[in-house]
């Protein structure tokens, strides 16, 4: 084998041209999954060098590759990569450090401690919260409510982790009607079953009601968890938190948890950090980073206000495996893991306290632009755009249609949903580099698509 430079200089070559593509480049990618199969060949007998393989493998997959880190793509909550997070990032792979524990990289553990007080302070969370950079808001949510499970025993007088869950106080979890799936399979993984988590009312925004918490609030006994939400995933409407954490801490033995997936990052901007009033009054926080923050995949960050009950509930040790504070597999889900802090680090730094504003800000203000340019060409905008999130219905075509019309014309990309029983599209602004162009284009794109549908089937 050769050293790492040739294959490095490869990877950096397709690396350049990939993102210089992705202003221009189609969008959505109609692919055949046999083709690409196809491309990508069969195991050798004999190995081949590392140039060719890269050179292969890129010419295989880039036929497949969706421009999801690119200015005009809108169908999922999905960021793209800041340039610095990116170079974070292949930082992180080029020192390949195992982030479990300190000993074993003093520097990754030093930087996701600082850059998890960083993100404190930006959202506005207590300063001795701990945190853990997980995968994504699902294993976020998992790491806040093992931790919520477990101190919600501890209270009751139960040790879950050494004990297990038979025969414990049962814990009622009520989470709103909107609630985000991640929350609901968090549920099912830490056995309290989806089944039984009370569904507490919305408003017409996806917001849990406060009043509509207190009367279901009413009527449970024993240990309590409420789920709360930062970023309805549809309308992105937030949870009146405040309202929420009278009626929580109203009763003694209920727990705060808020699913902050993309929303709860409202609190970096001051001229929207209103919508989530009362969010640092939670028990846990569960925000991506690689959504609004746009750092690379995979990226998340798990914030619980008792440390302990994370320590406790997510902690593994042995003889050869001593753990301190510093340690980062102390607050996460895995112990071996790349470390994930670093882009974050990175991204925090280069952005500083305004920068994240303003990138929290702009894309908010994209996506009112979006919507008034819908609303415009007879579009019905189904929500309140106070975050990112545009929720349409497009009279006189069936939304199916005109999602597929649009990844083939690929200009842009946007997602379909379910919203009051009746389908809906869903234009999500996250992206660092989206500028009010791409906005104009895309929405004019999609309206001259609907009324090619709409005169081809009257």
């Amino acid at each position: 084998m050769t050293g790492h430079g040739p294959a490095l200089d490869a990877a950096r070559a397709f690396a350049d041209r990939w993102l210089a593509s992705l202003p221009t480049r189609p969008v959505g990618v109609p692919a055949d999954p046999a083709a690409l199969r196809a491309r990508l060949g069969d195991l050798p007998d004999d190995g081949l060098g590392a140039v060719e393989v890269l050179d292969d493998l890129t010419a295989a997959l880039e036929p497949g590759l969706v421009a999801s880190g690119g200015p005009r793509y809108f169908g999922f909550v999905t960021g793209g990569s800041l340039p610095v997070a990116l170079a974070a990032d292949w930082v992180v792979s080029a020192t390949d450090q195992d982030a479990a524990v300190a000993v074993m990289s003093p520097g990754a553990a030093v930087v996701e401690d600082v850059a998890g007080r960083w993100a404190l302070e930006l959202l506005g969370l207590p300063a001795d919260a701990a945190v853990g950079f997980a995968t994504g808001a699902q294993t976020a949510n998992i790491a806040c409510l093992a931790a919520a499970r477990h101190a919600l025993l501890a209270a009751a007088g139960w040790d879950v982790e050494a004990e297990g869950l038979a025969g414990a106080p049962a814990v009622t979890v009520l989470l709103g009607a909107g609630a985000h799936a991640t929350v609901v399979q968090a549920l099912k993984l830490l056995g309290f079953g989806s089944r039984h988590a009370v569904r507490v009312p919305v408003d017409g925004q996806g917001r849990m009601r406060p009043d509509a918490l207190a009367a279901a609030l009413d009527a449970v006994t024993g240990p309590v968890l409420v789920c709360a939400q930062a970023g309805q995933v549809n309308t992105g409407g937030c949870d009146p938190l405040d309202g929420i954490a009278d009626v929580v801490r109203s009763v003694g033995t209920a727990g705060l948890h808020v699913d902050g997936a993309f929303g709860l990052w409202a609190a970096a901007s001051p001229t929207r950090r209103h919508l989530v009033a009362g969010a640092d009054r939670a028990d846990s926080w569960a925000v991506d980073a690689h959504k609004w923050l746009n750092v690379p995949y995979d990226s998340a960050l798990a914030v619980v206000r008792d440390r302990a009950a994370l320590v406790a509930a997510l902690s593994v040790s042995s003889p050869y495996l001593p753990l301190s504070d510093l340690d980062p597999s102390t607050r996460t889900l895995e112990n071996s893991r790349r470390p994930r802090g670093v882009p974050v680090y990175a991204a925090l730094r280069a952005l500083g306290r305004t920068g994240v504003a303003d990138l929290v800000d702009r894309c908010c203000d994209l996506a009112l632009r979006a919507a008034a340019r819908f609303a415009a060409g007879g579009v019905e905008v189904c929500n309140d755009v106070v975050l990112n999130q545009v929720l349409l219905r497009v009279p006189g075509v069936d939304v199916a249609d005109l999602a597929r019309a649009v990844a083939v014309d690929g200009t842009c990309w946007v997602g379909t949903t379910v919203w009051e029983d009746a389908p809906a599209l869903r234009f999500s602004v996250s992206n660092w580099s989206t500028t009010a162009d791409d906005v104009d284009r895309s929405v004019d794109r999609i309206l001259a698509l609907r009324d090619e549908l709409a005169a081809r089937d009257p």
